[in-house]
């Protein structure tokens, strides 16, 4: 590329960033006509209309959670075999087994709990960060037995969603007209 090209290009680009700043405001956005759902974690809002590969994408949530849940539970059996080979006795190779039974138990009961109703803001989920982490296989699990049935929290959400459409369209109906123009009330 010659000289005389480059220093036309860089005119070109300057002209068209000046057009750009004097523009004039940039468009406002839109305004939604409606509630917008919310998204779910793999699913976006495809949940919705059930389109967008719905299908597909529950198929494959359901697939990777039990892929790794696989995958965890032999990494735990790899660490308490590591505990045997060590000989810490029996009574903490017992004492892990049970933790994490215990863990995942609790893991599963609370995500499983997740996908039908909203922790209340005062709850302890807080506190149970820690406990689900370790039994995160029971989450998993949880996820993909879900995955059978919907999208994991969809019924949650669509309840939500259904609820918002129709206070929204109340508070449409509610609205009449241009309240400028309406007439002042008269004075008893």
């Amino acid at each position: 590329m010659s000289d005389e090209q480059r220093d036309q290009d860089r005119d070109e680009n300057r002209d068209e960033s000046r057009d750009r700043k004097h523009a004039g405001p940039a468009p406002a956005p839109a305004v939604p006509a409606g509630p917008e759902p919310e998204p779910i974690r793999f699913f976006g809002t495809a949940w919705v209309e059930r389109d967008g590969g719905y299908a597909v994408r529950r198929a494959a949530a359901a697939v990777g959670s039990l892929a790794g849940a696989v995958a965890s539970a032999y990494l735990l059996r790899f660490a308490y075999e590591g505990l045997e080979l060590g000989n810490v006795g029996p009574f903490l190779s017992i004492s892990v087994v049970v933790l994490f039974a215990i863990a995942s138990s609790i893991a599963f009961a609370k995500t499983w709990e997740s996908f039908s109703r909203r922790p209340a803001p005062s709850s302890d989920e807080s506190a149970l960060k820690g406990l689900k982490a370790i039994g995160f296989i029971g989450s998993l699990i949880a996820y993909f037995l879900r995955c059978f049935v919907e999208a994991p929290g969809e019924k949650l959400r669509r309840a939500e969603y259904e609820r918002a459409k129709v206070e929204f369209a109340r508070r449409r109906e509610a609205r009449t007209g241009n309240p400028a123009a309406r007439r002042p009330k008269r004075k008893k």
